[in-house]
């Protein structure tokens, strides 16, 4: 609430239905998630309850109007983690990859970019579409670092994981950004660009050790921007409630500068 609070103007989305889940997700996973009637944990790191299936689908639903408006959907619990058959990491359902297949079947977006800034590897996206040529994914990610994939020697022709030692900061990102991220996206001539912009980078999250500040992420966002002719954003971590906000408000801003 503090986030819809100091932002205003954001509308409620509605739900994923199950057919676009299942476009991820597969049967059984999702009948265990719409099925806990008590508090259970998932992985060492994921609680989910009774509550959670009604989250998680909102959550998915509101990525697929972020990429349908070119939006960006404020939502939780984050999604980049999680597996096409199981939870990791506090993630339920692969938000950004459950918009990714929408676009693809429903908004004629053959070839789609994801770009994660988030500072854990996107894990989730990156298993869920390794192989497929019509899906580029990018992670900039801290390593090592949760969850331990994501490391050098890991990219190929359509995966890009960008790793990033503690401590880096603006000039760092954006040097990497420039260098590697750019030109990868450009080349893969993506009809859609679906950023998982997570804000646990910045210098004062407790979560990890990296120094983004605040003019960082709006020149990510402003460069993202810049990547394809329809842009949408997923909120993924971020986990100091007071900068939060300001950091979101930040990032619209480089997307609408762009």
């Amino acid at each position: 609430m503090l986030l819809l609070d100091a932002l205003g103007g954001a509308r409620t989305g509605r739900p994923a239905t199950r057919e676009q889940l299942e476009r991820v997700h597969t049967a059984s996973y999702l009948d265990t998630l719409a099925g806990l009637a008590a508090p259970t944990w998932l992985d060492g790191d994921t609680i989910a309850g009774p509550t959670s299936w009604e989250a998680a689908v909102l959550g998915a639903g509101c990525a697929i109007e972020a990429a349908a408006a070119c939006g960006f959907a404020l939502l939780r619990p984050p999604g980049h983690h999680a597996l096409a058959d199981r939870a990791m990491g506090s993630c339920l359902v692969g938000n950004v990859a459950v918009a990714a297949r929408h676009a693809q079947d429903e908004l004629g977006c053959e070839r789609v970019a994801i770009v994660d800034w988030d500072v854990h590897h996107g894990n989730g996206t990156d298993a869920i579409f390794r192989g497929d040529d019509s899906v580029l994914a990018v992670s900039l990610h801290q390593w090592p670092f949760y969850p331990g994939t994501g490391g050098p020697g890991t990219s190929d022709e359509t995966t890009l994981n960008v790793p990033l030692p503690a401590g880096s900061g603006d000039e760092d990102y954006l040097a990497v950004f420039a260098d590697l991220v750019e030109p990868a996206v450009r080349a893969f001539e993506p009809d859609l660009v679906l950023v998982a912009a997570g804000f646990d980078a910045h210098v004062d999250d407790p979560l990890a050790h990296m120094e983004v500040t605040d003019v960082g992420f709006e020149e990510l966002a402003r460069r993202s921007a810049q990547l394809g002719p329809r842009v949408a954003a997923v909120l993924e971590g971020g986990y100091n409630l007071a900068t939060l906000p300001r950091l979101v408000e930040s990032a619209l801003r480089g997307f609408d500068a762009a």
